[in-house]
């Protein structure tokens, strides 16, 4: 990437980054909850987040998005069903 493009985006790149920390906030708040019940709904929430995210990307951007943003979502959803 030149510096011209690097410029151009860097607003996009600081507001991604911003909406990962707030998801990843979310997460680990869903892991600090006591009520099991809460911190479940509170995780499947943030989760769902992603994989919209990694769904939308795929079909905005690039469907590698939804390899690495929406599978480990879906995974992660199902392993909590699972438990």
């Amino acid at each position: 990437m030149d510096l011209e493009k690097a410029e151009k985006t860097s607003v996009l790149a600081a507001n991604q980054g911003l909406y990962n920390g707030f998801l990843a906030g979310g997460l680990l708040w869903s892991l600090l909850v006591k009520d099991s019940f809460w911190g479940h709904q509170i995780a499947y929430y943030f989760l769902s987040c992603v994989l919209i995210a990694g769904i939308y990307g795929a079909y905005s951007v690039n469907k590698r998005i939804f390899f690495i943003q929406g599978v480990p979502a879906l995974l992660a959803i199902f392993f909590r069903l699972a438990v």
